[in-house]
């Protein structure tokens, strides 16, 4: 984002702690307080009341406002506040901030905290915050005295938002909030981070592509959130390189319609290395270097290949494999000179081996691909309860192209990627660190920061038993968030590597049938219209009706477990 934020003229003013805070954070372009309030929290509640620049957003436990937060500043690229309430909502909180840590979202999170000497009688609630935030935060400190707030509050920020982006994190006791004191509260400070290598580096990553036979792209994250999709596609055209999704979808990261688009590479060591060994080079481009989820002796990298990276990440650089050139910068301005640098060395010749790439790739690119998977999806439309390639087929083709999907369906979603088309850098969202219970607070937060697109969240009915409550906050705040639960009555990922990695059917504790979860029920209860569907010409009127409300909709959709499980 590119808001230009309010400049702080004052100069020292007597202020008590919770209303600099509050003015702190307001200057800071912070708009919503995503929070869950307890006693230690009402001097921030009260300063609130007292203002009218930020607002907020009630989430009905801890977990739920990190993860509206979480989606807000992954959606908005600006910096997002919420709070939580002392030790026990920081511990409630610690799963959705893990996965704030993996996507890199800028998000403020402040816990109230026992008045200072006080925690030293141990008092009820009380315990160090600072420790338990750190190992997922970029920062984590407490304030200690009042007069540190605003350089405090002001290095938070800029920390969060300064390139490789991410969480931090304040603990706030009572004695400060209320405290007063002459307070200069200073100005924003933001760090320019838009860089690129030298020109002899360009040079250098030119010639490594120029002189490849067989080189493949790995587009991954940073292609979202700095906004690349065009520098990318305009190298995949110059050179004629295959394009792959990196193994971990986290969201939009190069156009899917593109020619050389090949799709999502997988997280299967095995599948993987089979792409990789056909290439020559492999250009990592603002993506991660092959993170799986799961062990396999198989090694992913085949050996020899070599490896060209860029990232503003310079964790991700070289962390797992060597790289012939590793290239710490912003990868949309790495893109536009080294673009620059290889259309002036452009022959006839070369232009023409780049078209004959591409025209080789269109018989097994994503559209190819596609469209293959559509005949193949249309053959399951009897099967009942739905088979989840069917059921993504379906969801697509209604879907209107402004459509932002948020992804947490898991098992169910498994095939979501080869119908759904990535048209911009924000129409997707999907896991970050692989722990679940993000989506229906996550879809929160990003249907806020880019209204009026429509949101429409897809989710397990595992993964939305982890945060269910957040309907009620969905309802309350009348957002337009269409949530299709995919039920399956169980862990049916579970049950799958249960199956592959040890042999055995005998599933225990990984089914929901004794008793069955009622989706619409639950979410009738919080307020949200729902339906069960059961038949495939019930999906389109649904979805119709869903996208035209003001207000939240669920659909609960019947698919099948992979297992046999009885029909409901």
């Amino acid at each position: 984002m590119t808001d230009s934020l309010p400049v702080n003229t004052a100069t020292t003013n007597m202020l008590a702690g919770r209303t600099a805070f509050v003015s702190l954070l307001a200057s800071e372009g912070v708009a919503l307080m995503f929070g869950n309030p307890g006693t230690t929290e009402l001097a921030i509640m009260q300063a609130l009341t007292e203002q009218s620049q930020i607002g907020y957003v009630l989430g009905l436990q801890e977990s739920i406002v990190v993860g509206m937060a979480d989606g807000y500043a992954r959606a908005s690229g600006r910096l997002a506040a919420c709070n939580v309430h002392v030790a026990p909502g920081l511990g409630n909180a610690l799963g959705a901030l893990y996965n704030a840590k993996f996507f890199g979202s800028p998000v403020l999170v402040t816990a109230g905290q026992q008045e200072q000497g006080f925690g030293l009688t141990e008092p009820m609630l009380y315990d160090a915050l600072v420790p338990m935030a750190a190992p997922y935060v970029k920062w984590a400190i407490e304030v200690t005295r009042v007069q540190d707030l605003p350089r405090i509050i002001r290095r938070a920020a800029k920390v969060a938002l300064t390139p490789p982006t991410g969480p931090v994190f304040l603990s706030l006791p009572g004695d400060i909030l209320d405290a007063s004191a002459e307070l200069d509260l200073g100005a924003p400070i933001r760090v320019a981070a838009a860089n690129r290598p030298n020109d002899d580096l360009i040079a250098q990553l030119a010639a490594a592509l120029q002189g490849a036979q067989r080189p493949v792209i790995i587009a991954g994250h940073e292609l979202a959130t700095r906004d690349a999709f065009a520098e990318a596609s305009e190298l995949a055209n110059l050179l004629g390189i295959p394009v792959y999704q990196q193994t971990v979808p986290t969201g939009a990261h190069f156009p899917s319609e593109h020619p050389a688009y090949m799709g999502w590479i997988s997280r299967s060591q095995p599948q993987v290395r089979a792409v990789l060994e056909q290439h020559d080079l492999l250009l990592l481009l603002g993506a991660e270097q092959l993170r799986m989820a799961v062990f396999n002796r198989v090694e992913a990298l085949p050996s020899g290949l070599r490896i060209v990276q860029i990232s503003e990440r310079d964790w991700e650089l070289g962390k797992n494999y060597p790289t012939e050139l590793a290239v710490l910068a912003n990868v949309r301005e790495t893109l536009r000179a080294l673009n620059a640098a290889l259309t002036r060395a452009q022959t006839a010749t070369t232009r023409e081996v780049a078209a004959q790439r591409l025209r080789a790739l269109a018989a097994d690119n994503w559209t190819a691909r596609r469209r293959r998977a559509i005949d193949d999806g249309v053959q399951l439309a009897s099967v009942r309860p739905f088979d989840p390639r069917f059921l993504m087929m379906r969801l697509v083709e209604c879907l209107p192209r402004d459509v932002v999907v948020v992804d947490e369906g898991l098992t169910s979603t498994a095939s979501l990627l080869n119908f759904l088309p990535y048209r911009d850098s924000q129409g997707y969202y999907g896991l970050a660190s692989g722990g679940i219970g993000f989506a229906i607070a996550g879809a929160i937060g990003i249907s806020l920061a880019l209204r009026p697109r429509p949101v429409v969240a897809i989710i397990g009915d595992g993964s939305a038993m982890y945060s269910i409550q957040a309907l009620w906050t969905a309802a309350n705040m009348k957002l337009p968030i269409v949530y299709v639960i995919a039920n399956n009555r169980g862990y049916r990922i579970i049950k799958e590597r249960m199956k592959s990695m040890r042999g055995s059917e005998h599933f225990l504790g990984m089914d929901f049938r004794d008793p069955e979860i009622d989706f619409v029920a639950l979410a009738e209860s919080m307020g949200v219209p729902a339906l069960r569907l059961t038949e495939a010409e019930q999906i389109g009127p649904a979805m119709a009706t869903a996208l035209g409300r003001a207000g939240p909709t669920l659909l609960e959709v019947m698919v099948a477990d992979g297992f046999g499980g009885p029909p409901r």
